[in-house]
């Protein structure tokens, strides 16, 4: 017995075991849409005695390509201003296209809105500080995001309202 073949087949029969696990594949990373404004330049670049007040919203939306490949984006939009003084504005669609293999139909949605997401965000999150950075402010350090938390409060939205007296 060759350990070269025994070796193969300890390699094949592995894949061919690994093919019933569950699987997230990133295919694609990509950047749909940056917008950044800084109008009041070179005003708005001044010290300023305070911190500036950041606004900041994150949506997620999907939409399958094939059965097991869908698209997610990422739109991260943000607003600083200092008082009435608006600083910078940024609106960034970032997308990927993941493969998804041999998940339970009943946890492909959430596994969609939230893992693809929190795989998306690192990126994202780089993209908007260089952006804010470039745009002459020090770098946009955006906090983590609990996708999970973002995913319940979504559903939750979605549900309809029991009916009153019920």
């Amino acid at each position: 017995m060759s350990t070269t073949n025994g070796g193969a087949d300890a390699q094949n029969g592995g894949a061919q075991a690994n093919q019933g696990q569950p699987s997230l594949n990133v295919l694609a990373q990509y950047v749909k849409d940056l917008s950044f404004e800084n109008p009041n330049a070179p005003n708005s670049l001044q010290q300023h005695p305070q911190q500036p007040s950041i606004n900041i919203q994150i949506n997620v939306n999907a939409r399958p390509l094939a059965a097991s490949d869908f698209e997610v984006e990422l739109k991260i939009e943000g607003r600083a201003q200092v008082q009435e003084l608006f600083l910078f504005g940024f609106d960034l669609l970032y997308a990927g296209i993941f493969r998804i293999h041999n998940v339970p139909q009943d946890s492909v949605h959430a596994l969609i809105m939230i893992e693809c997401p929190r795989l998306l965000f690192p990126f994202a999150r780089a993209i908007i500080a260089d952006a804010v950075r470039n745009g002459g402010f020090p770098p946009l350090m955006i906090d983590p995001v609990d996708f999970v938390s973002l995913y319940r409060q979504r559903m939750e939205q979605q549900q309809p309202a029991p009916p009153p007296g019920g």
